[in-house]
């Protein structure tokens, strides 16, 4: 059986207990016999956060407070009782993301999430959690009266299966391996010493943490029931080939300009385009949370093969009809690019750009679709008669097909 841990140096602080649970982590998995495939890690954000390389398992890097969210769905997802899926937070994740812990503790959810607890935020300075205990707190001059929430007790009422206080490290293996063989949800809460922010010596941190305690409830774990649906995709409309395309291998176009200009419906109908013209195409699109007010930029990818990132680093059309969209996709242009640039925007930075008015001739909802036209009609890489086509069962299909004739006009 292959190791649990890869062979990279632990990335913790010198004198870190997080090692030391990391390592008792994979000592249980190998004592109950896990395979590295059969292992899935989902980490929070923090010290805890940095154990992702060092577990030579299927991991998932989650985001602060929602890792047990993630291993709640890896789990009922999974359905799999031979799968084991070990959830790592510190306290810091825990008191963000506590509703998180209380509902997988409720509906006994089969995951293991393993509790870091170094009494701090160890990774933004030292700031005191809500899993800080009294005595630590009252060491720090920090919320006297202000009771810290117990994680174990809180998850025990709760309804987890196994709920443990391990303050020890000569027991850490142990109770690791117990949880582990829990069916259901289990929850172990470590104590782990912080000798940037806490103590030095573990005979201090002893003096301010709570007790080891076990608690459990015999209850059985929730289980999804798998149904056999229709595929979402049934539903969608194949697109049929109706025209050629002039495009070898594969082309990439960023089209430009502000939110509520119709950018992102323009860059559709192309990747519509390229479909109706027997091409793979991707489409994505990048705005503000505003959506009305600021840049609004896509992507499109037109492509005789498959396309297996949709991401855009380098692109060989650059569509920019308002200053929102000319600010936002400088750094993506390069010497090589086909530049398209609407009149209003005359700018020493791009000599060999083309201009257009685009927004004086088809309107700030128009100018992007019309520029797109502009280039096809052009290039001659994609029949202007597909843009039509893709256009043609808009809603606002009149107006559009006037852009795109105004764009090649």
């Amino acid at each position: 059986m292959k190791k649990i841990l890869t062979k990279m140096k632990m990335p913790f602080c010198q004198g870190c207990g997080h090692g030391i649970i990391v390592r008792s982590i994979a000592k249980a998995l190998e004592q109950l016999g896990y395979e590295n495939k059969d292992t899935i890690i989902v980490s929070d954000i923090g010290c805890s956060g940095l154990v992702d390389p060092l577990f030579d398992t299927h991991s998932i890097h989650g985001l602060h407070g929602r890792a047990p969210a993630l291993g709640v769905g890896v789990s009922l997802g999974l359905d799999n009782p031979g799968k084991k899926v070990i959830v790592i937070q510190g306290d810091g994740g825990v008191t963000i993301g506590l509703q998180h812990v209380l509902e997988a503790a409720r509906r006994n959810i089969d995951i293991t999430l393993v509790v870091m607890n170094n009494l701090l935020y160890g990774m933004t300075g030292g700031q005191i959690s809500g899993l800080s205990t009294r005595k630590f707190k009252e060491q720090r001059d920090f919320e006297v009266d202000v009771p810290p929430f117990d994680i174990v007790k809180l998850a025990h009422v709760s309804g987890a299966a196994f709920s443990a206080r391990a303050t020890s490290i000569k027991t850490y293996p142990d109770v690791m391996k117990e949880a582990l063989e829990v069916n259901g949800f289990s929850i172990v809460e470590f104590s782990s010493l912080c000798t940037s922010y806490a103590f030095k010596k573990l005979d201090q941190l002893q003096e301010v943490i709570e007790p080891p305690e076990i608690f459990k409830n015999e209850r059985i774990p929730v289980r999804i029931h798998q149904r056999v649906t229709n595929s979402l995709f049934d539903k969608l409309d194949v697109v049929e080939k109706q025209f050629d395309s002039k495009i070898k291998s594969g082309i990439g176009v960023v089209v430009a300009g502000s939110a509520g200009g119709g950018v992102q419906s323009a860059a559709k109908m192309l990747a519509t385009a390229g479909m109706l013209s027997g091409l793979h195409a991707t489409m994505k699109g990048e705005y503000p949370v505003t959506v009305g007010t600021g840049f609004s930029v896509a992507e499109v990818i037109l492509s005789r093969s498959y396309v297996n990132y949709t991401g855009l680093e380098k692109p060989d059309v650059v569509i920019i009809v308002s200053e929102d969209g000319l600010n936002k996709v400088r750094g993506k242009i390069k010497d090589n690019d086909t530049v398209i640039i609407d009149s209003s925007l005359k700018t020493d930075e791009y000599p060999d750009a083309i201009y257009g008015d685009f927004v004086r001739n088809a309107g700030k909802r128009g100018a992007a679709l019309a520029a797109l036209a502009y280039w096809l009609k052009n290039s001659t890489l994609i029949d202007v008669d597909a843009l039509k086509k893709a256009v043609s069962t808009h809603k606002y299909s009149k107006v559009l097909l006037e852009a795109i004739d105004k764009g090649m006009s």
